[in-house]
């Protein structure tokens, strides 16, 4: 008897798309970032402060992904900016396909940066590599300093975690050291942002490390 192993056979296909994704970012000059996080942790929250630092020296675009509705793609639209919408139903996660799908829609011809916000979920997002140059994971504090050793996965697949809400660290009863200690326990290369939309903390130190990050990409695609 064979076995068959269904969930290594999606991901191989879904990394041979993903490899087609990455080709055509980098064909377009493309800096791409997957943005991951589990609900409610402010994942949309932070791009907006994000893109508004920012937009004024790139020209940005954004494929939201979430369940249903397209709340998050409004709030981006708001801010000026092109933004795509994929609704996944009850699929937990993006994968390589659907951004295959939403890039014969939504064109990448003159911008320099893309950001993919994933669906909200701790886990499923980070299994999945949609073709990005960087991944980046928001956290908020308010769930606990244990949970990147209670789900390790995406702390440890992710090159930057953003810790948000730093504003509500007074009221959450979880110390800043001990959570990011947890991190680099799982992750000892990870870069840190403890960071607040709500009062701009730390966004400026996230925000010039972003910056160079995608200027580099740029050298090199030149090169």
């Amino acid at each position: 008897m064979h076995k068959i192993d269904v969930g290594a056979k999606i991901l191989q296909a879904n990394e041979e798309i993903a490899q087609e994704n990455k080709e055509i970012f980098k064909k377009h000059g493309v800096f791409t970032v997957n943005i991951m996080s589990a609900p409610g942790a402010g994942k949309t929250s932070v791009l907006e402060e994000t893109i508004k630092r920012l937009k004024d020296e790139f020209a940005i675009a954004v494929i939201e992904g979430d369940l249903q509705t397209s709340v998050d793609s409004d709030r981006i639209k708001a801010l000026g900016i092109p933004a795509y919408q994929i609704t996944t139903g009850n699929v937990c996660h993006l994968d390589a396909r659907m951004i295959h799908n939403a890039l014969h829609d939504f064109k990448l011809d003159g911008f320099d940066i893309l950001f993919i916000e994933n669906v909200g979920n701790l886990v499923c997002p980070a299994e999945f590599y949609l073709g990005e140059d960087l991944r980046a994971m928001v956290y908020s504090v308010v769930e606990g300093a244990e949970k990147p050793k209670k789900y390790p996965l995406m702390f440890h697949e992710v090159e930057v975690v953003l810790l948000n809400k730093i504003d509500l660290l007074p009221y959450a009863g979880v110390e800043i050291d001990e959570l990011k200690r947890n991190v680099l326990e799982v992750n000892p290369t990870a870069k840190i942002f403890p960071i607040s939309c709500r009062t701009g903390d730390g966004l400026d130190e996230w925000i010039n490390w972003f910056r160079n990050r995608v200027k580099r990409f740029k050298e090199n695609v030149k090169s």
